[in-house]
This record gives C-alpha cells, structure tokens and sequence, in this order.
C-alpha cells in the first residue's frame, strides 16, 4: 500500500486539475467570472501559506528569480482556468498540452539545451496534433486564424507559459519548496487580481457579485482543491522517477475528457481523438525521453 501512495497522489492531482474546469464554471454561474475567481482562490494560499510558513517570504527575497517563476505560473493558472471555464474542455486540455513542444525551445535558448531526433519529433507531433484539430475537415491553411477561438489562444499561450514555469522551475531547483510555492500562489494572486481589475474597469468583466453563502464557499472550496493537488503533486513527483511521475500526469487529459462527456454530453469526434493522439505522443515522448535509445 506504502509503494502506490505516490501513484495514487499523483493521479488525484491528475484528477483535481482535469475537472478543476466545473468548479470554475459553478463560479461563473454564481457571477463570479473565472479569472476573479482565480484571484480569490490564490488570495486564500497565499495568506495561508504565509501563515503556515512565515519564513518562506525571507528565504523567496534572497532570489530573484522567483519573480520570474510567479510571472509565469501566475499566467498559466489565470489562463487556464479561463480557458477550460468558458471553452470546449477537451480541446482547451490538448492545446495547453502543447507544453513538452514549448519546452524544447525553451531549453534550447534559455537553458543552452540543443533538441535532439526525440526532441525534434514530439515538435513535428505536437503541432501536427493541434492543427489536426483545430483546422476543420475541407478547410484551408488560412483557415487556423479564423477558427482559433479566445479559449484556444488562452490555451495555447497557457501551455507556452507553463513551459516557462518548468525550465524557471528547473533552474531554481536548490530553492527551498516553500519559497518557490509562495512564489507561485503570488503569482496566481498578482495575475488573476491585475486581470480582474482591468476587466472590470474596462466594463469586460462583471464585478464581484453581492456577498451570499453559495460563491463564497465554491472559492474556498476551489481553495481547498488547488492546494491539495500541490500537495499530492510534491509527495507524488518526490517519491517517483521524473519520466513515471510525467507519464502518470498525462492521465490529466483522460480525467478532463471523460468528467466532459459525462457532466455535459460532449461527444469526441475523430479528428479531436486523432489530433489529441498526437498531442499525448509527443508528451509521452517527453516523458520517456531518457528511457529510448
């Protein structure tokens, strides 16, 4: 039982991030758009964090570089949320599952992480699987901007980012995790609550509804939720090799797509089955990477 703790923590991580979107959407149900309520969420594990662990905003002063880890994870939680809240949730997962692709360029120009024949592949994968999907049957090359929809872009610069959060992750791996945590549910605050305050200047957000017992409780719920996920996800990736723990994350997509067709009908069709194939093999491919000849 001892030996599958890890399994078993990274798959509810897993499970929480890919139905994460219907909590959200309750949210936007109660008036609270996802993006505010990304803000709140983060709000609550930041203050809690520092509450738990006081000494984690000293030892996040002493680098720098942590700023850069709140800009981009901050940015990836805002967009994701947003997109899987307002967008089709499986394609919305496929697309952010761009990552590993992102990641090759990434280490190449920051990291000096030349790609390799494995590299290049799960590039060639990646964005053949996307444009499977989002280009429909019959269409032309010039019709990928006239379908890329708000929630597809949110997803796509959302896995970009995300990819900025594992190679500034990678770099700044002596820092001690609750720094880095507090770094990152900063990050989530300062984006979303940025966001949120623009929107609703702007007149493109609703402002935050009246005071009742129903959003407030989904917050802290959702609270709850995201905080337990980081847990799982510390205790699960500590405990496990990086290409098994990768392997297990990608049950993520399955997780997402399935609470999609069962909460709300949607029916897969074979292009996004065959597209988001692709997709999953190049994440594999990231995943095993080491492991192949």
């Amino acid at each position: 039982m001892l030996t599958a703790l890890p399994f078993l923590a990274l798959m509810t991580n897993a499970l929480i991030w890919g139905t994460i979107w219907w909590p959200f959407r309750q949210l936007q149900a109660l008036g609270v758009h996802p993006v505010l309520g990304t803000a709140l969420v983060y709000l609550i594990l930041f203050c809690g964090l520092l509450l738990v662990k006081p000494a984690a905003a000293a030892i996040a002063r002493r680098h720098p570089l942590l700023l850069l880890l709140a800009f981009t994870s901050g940015s990836t939680n805002v967009l994701f949320n947003w997109a899987a809240t307002t967008g089709d949730v499986v394609r919305v997962v496929l697309l952010f599952y761009l990552m590993p692709a992102w990641s090759v360029l990434l280490a190449w120009y920051f990291l000096g992480e030349k790609p390799n024949k494995y590299s290049i592949l799960r590039l060639v994968l990646a964005f053949s699987g996307v444009l499977i999907v989002m280009i429909p049957a019959g269409a032309t090359w010039q019709s990928l901007t006239a379908n890329l929809s708000l929630p597809d872009a949110l997803a796509i610069v959302g896995g970009f980012t995300f990819a900025g959060t594992n190679v500034v992750l990678r770099s700044q791996y002596r820092v001690p995790g609750e720094a880095r945590m507090l770094a990152m549910f900063f990050g989530g605050l300062v984006a979303a609550g940025a966001m949120s305050v623009l929107g609703i200047y702007l007149g493109r957000m609703p402002a935050i509804p009246d005071i009742a017992w129903g959003w407030p409780l989904m917050v802290l719920v959702v609270a709850v939720l995201i905080m337990l996920s980081n847990w799982t996800l510390q205790y699960g990736a500590s405990r496990l090799a990086a290409t098994t723990a990768a392997v297990v994350m990608l049950s993520e997509v399955v997780f997402a797509s399935a609470s999609n067709v069962l909460i709300e009908g949607t029916v897969l069709s074979g292009r996004l089955l065959l597209g988001g194939a692709l997709v999953l093999s190049a994440s594999l491919i990231a995943a095993l990477e080491s492991r192949l000849p």
